[in-house]
């Protein structure tokens, strides 16, 4: 259908702000970019703006090379990917049989699962807890206590809901067991919410760090967050103190502003990069929406 010159205008503005509001949110990020390939002295002169000045790959090739950075990355990613493997698969396995209506003590179990939402433990409780089952100190300590999340197990109840019970049925009429049901038919119907549930897990974790400070105190266990953390707070990561660099003056003030733009960047290219490969399953989500609208 064709748009009215009043239409169009509207539509154009609505795309110009949409579009300012765009640049305005990238902006930071931008800059924080452009600090990362700048000198310290640029930076703090305010020559640094949304383009490098003093262009040079040192801050990152520094970033890179020290120890500490990469076994936090490490620890992150690991923690990202079993961590978020966990969560999607204890939450699916709840949800499928809180989606059945005949399944006895499913009200009970859904009240706890909203009063879960509203009201929790605290802190200290919380932490008694993960004493008591021995996860202080280990890497599971960032997996298990977090295992599912009620916000979430509802989303992925109410699309399993949604799933026709007839494909159910005929499943079960060929053979087909319940876990064999859920990780054939139901799931592979489901991805759209799998795939955004994945992605608050997998954020969730990345950007985590304060369970490491409440629940590990071994520094090999750090991930990512708490050294840039440490890095921007305190002024001090290893990345100056074992660098072998020699101590002058613009060596430290590098380490001082360059490195915390580096490993900053560093850390969040990574889980940008994953959003293009669940992208997909957004639109396929969106689409079937609006067919069943």
């Amino acid at each position: 259908m064709k748009l009215t010159r009043g239409e169009q205008v509207a539509s154009a503005i609505n795309y110009i702000l949409l579009g300012l509001l765009g640049l305005l949110a990238l902006a930071p990020f931008v800059h924080v970019l452009a600090q990362s390939f700048s000198s310290h002295r640029a930076i703090t002169s305010g020559q640094v703006g949304l383009w490098p000045v003093d262009f040079s790959f040192e801050a990152y090739s520094r970033v890179l090379s020290q120890e500490d950075f990469i076994d936090a990355f490490q620890i992150s990613t690991l923690r990202t990917i079993v961590g978020t493997l966990f969560n999607v698969t204890m939450t699916s396995l709840m949800a499928y049989p809180l989606s059945k209506t005949y399944l006895k003590g499913r009200s009970v179990m859904m009240f706890l699962v909203v009063f879960s939402m509203m009201f929790g433990g605290g802190m200290i409780p919380t932490f008694l807890v993960v004493k008591a089952t021995g996860l202080l100190d280990t890497f599971w300590a960032y997996i298990i206590p977090g295992a599912i999340s009620a916000f979430n197990l509802i989303i992925i109840k109410n699309f399993f809901q949604s799933v026709p019970v007839e494909l159910e049925e005929s499943a079960k009429i060929d053979g087909g067991s319940n876990l064999g049901i859920l990780f054939r038919i139901i799931i592979p119907l489901s991805m759209p919410a799998i795939a955004t549930i994945t992605l608050f897990h997998a954020v969730g974790h990345w950007n985590a760090f304060f369970d490491t400070v409440l629940y590990v105190t071994n520094r090999d266990l750090f991930p990512l967050q708490v050294y840039l953390r440490e890095l921007i707070m305190f002024n001090q990561s290893g990345i100056d103190n074992n660098s072998g660099y020699s101590a002058n003056m613009d060596s430290t003030l590098l380490a001082m502003e360059s490195l915390k733009a580096a490993a900053l960047i560093s850390s969040t290219v990574p889980i940008l990069v994953v959003y293009p490969f669940l992208q997909k399953f957004f639109v396929k989500g969106l689409m079937l929406g609006s067919i069943k609208g």
